[in-house]
């Protein structure tokens, strides 16, 4: 047999390896979605659909499976209600007055619940904290990883913010999603258009709520990015039907009324940590004493840099992602 015949018949042996392996996987996976769609724990089937349909490509797998309908009556089950307040800013105490000391206090604990685990950073002084940005934005724009806006700005840590154009998961994050600000300074939307605010203001304050880009700017809103939804408002957590969400990656800031920034990134997808839902985050920010919060971009986005390094795992299987805003502690 020449080496030729042999090399193709190795090649072929290959080959056929490699579809059955996909076959017998997508069989496997067929089998598994419809244990979930008719098996006896409903809870299971509602947790894979909102889990699933929080991603791009689940979301794909769950539509083969389970009609418009039926996603939309699970998800209405697990979902959090809206809340038309806004950051009430005399809850939060002057930060002004803070000694050399407590400027310097940046604590990072970790966090371990029965679904999940994750960091949760304390940035003592608020005014540390701000938006930094990939540079322009726009279609033939591309992002920047949450190290690269971070060292860009000298940042001592950073996580993912705001929501991106992301069609089919392979956005370049050029595009941000909403409205973004930085530094005083509207990056990105339009000033009559209303978006979900999470920012800090003048008064180094997170605001949490509904307002026109003008309307933020008006009020003195410094940093801004659009996500959500709110989880905690002037002190108290929002409604919750069921678990709120899926379990997946979480990204989330919150402030204390010491003034003190809460931001938290939850590991998701993996063996050792599924994610958490709405309601698990919330609870955390309730736990940490949070006075108001709101969640940020999560899923293969969630990432927390501290140091020089990611101190998280990342979801994505491509390593971090290419993203528009980020939140930094300088």
């Amino acid at each position: 047999m020449t080496k030729k015949r042999i090399a193709l018949k190795i090649v072929r042996r290959v080959g056929i390896c490699i579809l059955t392996t996909v076959v017998l996987l997508l069989i496997g996976l067929f089998g598994v979605v419809r244990i979930m769609e008719f098996g006896p724990s409903k809870t299971a089937r509602n947790l894979f659909v909102n889990s699933a349909m929080e991603s791009s490509a689940g979301g794909i797998l769950v539509t083969l499976f389970f009609s418009d309908e039926e996603i939309a009556r699970i998800r209405a089950i697990n979902s959090i209600q809206k809340t038309d307040e806004v950051t009430d800013s005399s809850l939060i105490s002057d930060t002004t007055i803070l000694t050399q000391e407590e400027k310097s206090m940046i604590e990072v604990i970790d966090i371990e619940k029965d679904t999940y685990r994750g960091k949760m950073m304390i940035v003592r002084d608020p005014s540390r904290v701000m938006v930094g940005t990939s540079g322009e934005y726009g279609k033939s724009c591309k992002g920047k990883k949450v190290s690269e806006i971070a060292e860009s700005y000298g940042a001592i840590a950073a996580t993912n913010a705001g929501g991106f154009r992301d069609a089919g998961g392979v956005g370049t994050g050029g595009e941000p999603d909403g409205l973004v600000i930085s530094e005083g300074r509207l990056k990105w939307g339009s000033l009559g258009t209303t978006y979900g605010i999470i920012g800090i203001d003048n008064n180094n304050v997170l605001v949490v709520g509904d307002m026109t880009a003008q309307a933020a700017l008006d009020r003195g809103v410094r940093d801004a990015v659009s996500f959500g939804p709110v989880l905690v408002v002037n002190g108290e957590a929002v409604e919750v039907n069921g678990s709120g969400s899926g379990l997946n990656p979480r990204t989330a800031i919150g402030q204390r009324e010491d003034g003190s920034i809460l931001l938290v990134v939850i590991d998701g997808r993996q063996v050792n940590s599924l994610g958490a839902s709405y309601s698990d985050v919330i609870e955390l920010m309730l736990e940490y004493g949070a006075v108001n919060a709101a969640n940020l971009d999560g899923g293969s986005s969630s990432l927390m840099y501290y140091n020089g390094e990611y101190i998280n795992s990342c979801a994505s299987m491509y390593g971090p992602r290419d993203l528009p805003t980020t939140i930094i502690v300088k």
